[in-house]
Order: structure tokens, then C-alpha cells, then sequence
């Protein structure tokens, strides 16, 4: 599924750098990465999608060397075979909770806005429990069940691989749960990868794998250079 090699790093701006000799995760796998604020966590999801691209070294995301790929075909790329969850939720204001979950098929030529898929949006909010807030936006909704509609926009087009940035991070115990259950209970169902970035080791002992990032070389804060994750 996902092969980095010789992978190095670095921000234009700022002393971080990143090295990762070897990592390899495979199809269907479960991967928690833990490790300490600011060593790079969300920089390998961000060049695992394609938002960022390694200074040398290779990534291959289901058989796809990302870095060879045009910024438009890495765009088309992320929206079709990734579902992406982010800490901050990242939905947009002025759409609807509904319109938030359709997004990636409004924003790429490649996927088609089908009864179908809006029958399938219907389903994934009903199964999270937001199928009576669609018509509201994202204002008007709990931290909880703005990550649920940040969850169902990440499902909706059945993405192989998910990548999750603290998804529970800003989440109550409840919640927090419901969202892991929501996330594990689609990859089991459809054969995906999961990984997430996660600093609660509550819920490390559900994933079938957990990368500690103290193994990998890396110097200087990340956190303060890293770019945001964008939602497609």
C-alpha cells in the first residue's frame, strides 16, 4: 500500500528536517503514529497524500510514485484513493453540512455527483447519528458532530487508504470513541488502510501496528513550518 524509501525533508523556511530510511505499510493495516509534538507526524501524512513532496528519497501510495505526478494529477489523485481527517475538522463555513460531505465530488472532474452518492451521504450521516443537522452549517454544530461530518466527507468516496490527524484530539471521551468505531468500523468493512496520528495511548492497543517517530531522524519544530492539511 504504502512504501517510503531514503525519504528526506526539509522546509524552505526554518531548521526542520525529516529522515525516514524504510517504512512500509501494507493493505488493510491499522497504523497508529505516536510520537513527541513537532517531530513531523502530520508532515508524513501531508507527503504520504502528496500535499508535500520529499526533498529526495521516494514515496509510492498504492503502486503510485506521488512525487512523479503533476500538482493537478496528485490533486485528482488524494480526492479519489484518500479519505483525509483532520484534527480541526477543516469544513468550510458557508456549505452545508450536506454540501461539506459531497465536497470532493464538486471538486474534481474525475468523480461523478450520482443519486447514488447523495444516497450514500444520507447513509453515512444517518449511520453518525448527523442525518437531521444536513442542513445546517458547520456553525451551528457541536465539536463532536462536526467531526462526524468531517468523518463522512473522508468515507464518501470509499477511499483504499485513510489518514486521520488526531481525529479525536479535540474530542470529548464519547465522542471520541464513537469517531474511532466509525473509522476502524469502515476500514474492517471495505478492506482499507488506516493511519493515524494520534498522542492518546488510551487507543493505541486498537490498531494493529503503532510507529513510534523517536525512531526516525528529524531536528527542529515542524509544527511551526508544517503547512495545513486542506481538506481535498
Amino acid at each position: 500500500m504504502i512504501q517510503l524509501t531514503d525519504l528526506y525533508f526539509s522546509y524552505p523556511q526554518g531548521d526542520f528536517n525529516l529522515r525516514i530510511a524504510d517504512l512500509n505499510v501494507s493493505d488493510g493495516e491499522s497504523v497508529a503514529i505516536t510520537g513527541p509534538s513537532g517531530s513531523g507526524k502530520t508532515t508524513l501524512l501531508n507527503l504520504i497524500a502528496g500535499i508535500a513532496l520529499p526533498a529526495s528519497g521516494r514515496i509510492e501510495t498504492r503502486g503510485v510514485n506521488i512525487a512523479s505526478l503533476s500538482e493537478a494529477d496528485r490533486r485528482e489523485f488524494r480526492i479519489s484513493v484518500i479519505g483525509l481527517v483532520f484534527q480541526e475538522f477543516e469544513l468550510l463555513e458557508y456549505l452545508t453540512v450536506l454540501d461539506n460531505i459531497l465536497l470532493p465530488f464538486r471538486v474534481s472532474s474525475a468523480l461523478a455527483l450520482t443519486r447514488e452518492i447523495r444516497d450514500r451521504a444520507l447513509e453515512l450521516a444517518d449511520e453518525v447519528e448527523i442525518a437531521d443537522k444536513l442542513a445546517r452549517y458547520p456553525d451551528q454544530l457541536s465539536q463532536g458532530e462536526r467531526q462526524r461530518a468531517a468523518v463522512c466527507r473522508a468515507l464518501i468516496t470509499r477511499p483504499p487508504l485513510l489518514l486521520a490527524d488526531e481525529p479525536t484530539g479535540n474530542l470529548d471521551p464519547a465522542n471520541k470513541n464513537r469517531v474511532l468505531d466509525i473509522l476502524f468500523d469502515y476500514a474492517n468493512r471495505e478492506s482499507a488502510t488506516l493511519i493515524t496520528v494520534t498522542h492518546d495511548h488510551d487507543l493505541i492497543g486498537r490498531f494493529s501496528t503503532v510507529i513510534d517517530f523517536k525512531q526516525f531522524h528529524y531536528s527542529g519544530p515542524a509544527e511551526q513550518s508544517a503547512e495545513a492539511m486542506q481538506p481535498v
